[in-house]
């Protein structure tokens, strides 16, 4: 494939609003907050921006944006499909526009109230509830059957994968423990100061037996993300710039966007391998170039999935992998190491990119001793970042 994206743009802004229960505002001003953060830590200022892009589930309108913050011309927008299986798209969809010209300075932004306003969690059928969030015409084959919400929807494909391959809460909950452990020392996390025993995950309650448990489920969290991207020549000047190395998205047939129950066999995430191949195979980069991954969890299970999908683990093997405490701070693959969605907060996997600048920056809260190249992939997109 054509890799002219590999090192042809970079991070240089990073924002975010406290991620909360109640923020006590309009997702238009979370999302506002955020980019102004993203823009000073770039030292830049709302007259450099002419492009946004953001999701198609993201309540906030470009032209509410460019009111509030006084962009003076956007020359490109766009909107990812899905919400956190599609969430580094829009680091796809701006190294696109700024290394073919199109835009200079890109904006991505995902503002969310999942907590206080929609609840993704809570079944609901119609109108802006759950069922709708998938926006997937296949709903109608799962709702009338109980399939109402998120955990439900992955439980299917949970339940499958422990079958095949003989996968228990248990190793799930091993995951989780260590997810928690980050949490507990990132003062912006929900469960900072509060880590768990693998007792206290398997004491959790069930939401979706014998798949899902509470502990294994993400936030639901109140805030925002931003991050600003720019071309490679120009973030020289800019604070601690994080080179795109690669960026891909992959999504198959039959796939759907949640409810993904119609592909040959469900307890594999074929297209996160599909992707996969794009990003390392396709970019000449190797798996062992990684030295810290933030992989999407918003339910645990599919984290192991994801990591075996990935090229990783074999089919199977990530339960061994996790249980030899691999992705500790010193593992050969510390992973999530802000929390997580499970542990920090759940701003649909753009929180995951930022802990990936932070990391490459040496600014993280559970710092690793020199890591030069991260990869942060949601199911079926992905990047890999590096520091200069």
């Amino acid at each position: 494939m054509d890799n002219h994206l590999r090192d042809a743009t970079a991070i240089v802004g990073i924002g975010q609003t406290e991620f909360s229960k109640a923020a006590g505002r309009s997702e238009t001003q979370l999302a506002a907050e955020a980019i102004m953060a993203a823009l000073a830590d770039a030292g830049l200022t709302p007259a450099d921006v002419d492009g946004l892009v953001s999701y198609t589930i993201d309540p906030v309108e470009e032209t509410e944006l460019v009111r509030t913050l006084g962009f003076p011309e956007i020359h490109f927008s766009s909107r990812v499909p899905y919400g956190g299986g599609g969430s580094q798209g829009v680091l796809l969809h701006a190294a696109s526009a700024v290394s073919s010209g199109i835009a200079d300075v890109v904006v991505t932004y995902r503002a969310i109230k999942a907590r206080s306003g929609e609840r993704f969690g809570r079944a609901a059928v119609g109108g802006r509830g759950t069922a709708s969030h998938s926006g997937s015409t296949a709903m109608q084959w799962c709702t009338p059957y109980g399939v109402l919400t998120p955990a439900s929807w992955m439980s299917l494909n949970a339940v499958r994968y422990m079958h095949s391959y003989g996968v228990s809460s248990q190793d799930f909950g091993r995951a989780v423990v260590q997810f928690r452990e980050y949490a507990a020392n990132n003062p912006n996390a929900h469960f900072y100061k509060k880590p768990i025993t693998l007792d206290d995950h398997q004491s959790s309650r069930w939401i979706a037996e014998p798949a899902i448990r509470l502990f294994d489920c993400c936030q639901e969290t109140d805030g925002s993300v931003a991050l600003v991207v720019t071309s490679a020549e120009r973030s020289s000047a800019s604070n601690e710039p994080i080179l795109i190395a690669a960026a891909a998205n992959a999504g198959l047939f039959e796939e759907e966007i949640a409810s993904n129950h119609y592909t040959r066999d469900i307890g594999v995430m074929g297209g996160c391998a599909a992707m996969a191949e794009r990003l390392f195979e396709g970019y000449g980069i190797k798996r062992s170039d990684i030295d810290v991954a933030m992989i999407y969890d918003a339910f645990s299970p599919i984290f192991l999935m994801q990591l075996e999908a990935l090229g990783f683990c074999a089919p199977g093997e990530a339960k061994d992998f996790i249980a030899e405490g691999n992705l500790g701070p010193d593992g050969s693959l510390p992973c999530n190491t802000n929390g997580g969605l499970i542990g920090e907060g759940y701003i649909h996997g753009l929180n995951l990119t930022t802990e990936a600048v932070q990391q490459l920056r040496g600014k993280s809260s559970n710092q690793l001793v020199d890591p030069t190249t991260a990869l942060v992939c949601a199911s079926r997109t992905g990047v890999i970042l590096r520091r200069p």
